[in-house]
């Protein structure tokens, strides 16, 4: 749209979305909705783990060291401070990550991937990762795919 084409659109000072901008934005939702109950069910079903308990093993063996500070741990998986310090206190039960403080912060804390969690994710990620190439690759041609990443690439910047 362009910016004259944007500016018809401000009622009141609010910028109000065409019907096209909206179907376009609802598909995006339904479409991310969708997927993601469908990868969530999946490794539930098959792996007895939860896609954000997923996502913080994947952040975890992609880090340096395989740890991360709870802060930044939270932000890379999407979660609430709060929410990742539940999530992995549940995970440390089952010895999936470790806790230890942070050397030179004494209020900082990191969690780790520990062995158990690594194993854990091998497993998991051949659930997740054929869910993936199912529910999301095999539905789009090579142009779709890189359309799509330059698209989320911009909405996530």
């Amino acid at each position: 749209m362009t910016d004259t084409a944007a500016a018809r659109h401000l009622d009141a000072g609010r910028l109000q979305p065409s019907p096209d901008q909206l179907a376009a934005w609802r598909s995006f939702l339904r479409a991310h909705a969708t997927i993601t109950r469908t990868l969530e069910a999946e490794l539930e079903t098959e792996q007895t783990l939860s896609l954000a308990a997923y996502d913080v093993l994947v952040q975890l063996a992609e880090a340096p060291g395989r740890r991360l500070r709870m802060t930044e741990l939270a932000d890379a998986v999407l979660l609430s401070r709060s929410g990742v310090t539940r999530l992995v206190d549940r995970m440390e039960r089952h010895g999936l990550v470790a806790r230890s403080p942070v050397a030179g912060d004494g209020r900082g804390v990191a969690a780790a991937l520990t062995e158990v969690g690594l194993a854990r994710l091998r497993v998991a990620s051949r659930t997740h990762l054929t869910g993936v190439l199912r529910h999301f690759v095999a539905r789009l041609g090579s142009d779709d795919l890189r359309a799509l990443e330059r698209i989320s690439r911009l909405l996530a910047d």
